[in-house]
């Protein structure tokens, strides 16, 4: 006898479990670095998961899938801006004591910039950047990105290229 699901819900995956308990951490990373928040960062990973657990991506792709999923999803609500203001808030919420203000202020600042340049960033360049710096290994973002892991290197400094151009421009439009 075959289990349905009941009416407007989806079935899930059988394998979602073991996936998660795999690539969450990694997951996480993706987003994290993308957004600077290990909360904003949770919440895509739980995003995506969602995603994953009605899809039928084959097992064996799963973890490259969700990488990928993780940076786009986490492009995708930096671009749109949603949450920025509650996770400067939770920034700003610290218990830490910070010996110089304006190193805190300015710190958070550029890493506000980088944010910004990376969201303007062509898709593809803005994901090989955040996976390649998000400890995926050149042949792992090949594979995501479909691309051959000889070109991985170029599109990875063009992309740096990119960022730094986009950077400088609105560098000086400030």
């Amino acid at each position: 006898m075959e289990v349905s699901s009941p009416p407007g819900r989806e079935a899930v995956r059988a394998d979602l479990e073991q996936v998660f308990r795999t690539a969450y951490p990694r997951v996480v990373a993706v987003a994290a670095r993308v957004l600077g928040s290990r909360d904003a960062a949770e919440d895509v990973a739980q995003e995506v998961f969602l995603t994953f657990g009605r899809s039928s991506v084959p097992a064996g792709e799963a973890v490259r899938w969700l990488s990928v999923a993780a940076a786009h999803t986490a492009l995708n609500h930096l671009r749109s801006g949603r949450r920025r203001a509650s996770r400067e808030e939770a920034a700003d919420d610290g218990d830490a004591v910070c010996p110089d203000v304006a190193d805190a202020v300015v710190t958070r600042d550029e890493r506000r910039r980088v944010r910004a340049a990376l969201a303007r960033l062509p898709r593809r360049q803005a994901v090989a950047l955040v996976l390649r710096h998000s400890g995926l290994s050149y042949a792992e973002v090949a594979a995501a990105l479909d691309l051959s892991p000889g070109s991985v290197g170029t599109t990875v400094r063009r992309a740096e290229s990119a960022l730094r151009k986009e950077l400088n421009r609105h560098a000086s439009s400030d």
